[in-house]
């Protein structure tokens, strides 16, 4: 069955995509840097807010706002992980190549590599304050509910730090008033 992606102007998106097969492939820290780099450089070609995230070991968690009234999702989602998984790709056959063989999938009689598990992954339109606050929230205290920290603002790989101005921030978020 094919996602749905709905372009409703002024509506936030949480999203969440996985790894194939839900995979830890998001513990190495260059590899954490590159798709947050990859994502900086998606909000800046698709003009859109990023107001929280959290890169766990093998899944993660956006929240957005297009800025653009006339914008499209599928277009959005296809930046956020495209280019990444384009570059793991060429960074695994030069680095670690025997990670390849974990992300092959036979497509007819060649093979190809899937980064991110099939399909589009989840995402959600937010309509109301409360429920982006929720969201907010959820995605910045994951890796504690995964026992991985005891506190968002030990994860360097979320958003706690920016929202709160505290310590070292890798991605800047969008404010979200």
């Amino acid at each position: 069955m094919k996602r749905v992606s709905y372009n409703l102007p002024n509506h936030a998106h949480y999203l969440t995509f996985s790894c194939y097969r839900r995979q830890k492939f998001l513990i190495n820290d260059d590899v954490r840097l590159m798709l947050l780099t990859k994502w900086n450089e998606a909000r800046r070609s698709q003009n859109f807010r990023i107001w929280a995230y959290v890169i766990m070991p093998e899944h993660v968690h956006l929240l957005l706002y297009p800025e653009d009234e006339h914008y499209n999702m599928a277009q959005i989602l296809r930046l956020l992980k495209e280019p990444f998984s384009r570059w793991i790709v060429e960074h695994w056959r030069d680095e670690s190549p025997h990670l390849l063989k974990a992300i092959e999938v036979e497509r007819g009689e060649r093979k190809v590599n899937r980064f991110w598990q099939e399909g589009g992954g989840y995402d959600r339109s937010l309509f109301s304050n409360e429920a982006i606050r929720k969201s907010i929230a959820y995605i910045e205290w994951n890796p504690v509910r995964r026992g991985l920290v005891d506190d968002p603002l030990d994860w360097p790989w979320s958003s706690a730090r920016a929202r709160v101005k505290v310590g070292e921030t890798i991605l800047m978020i969008d404010e979200f008033v």
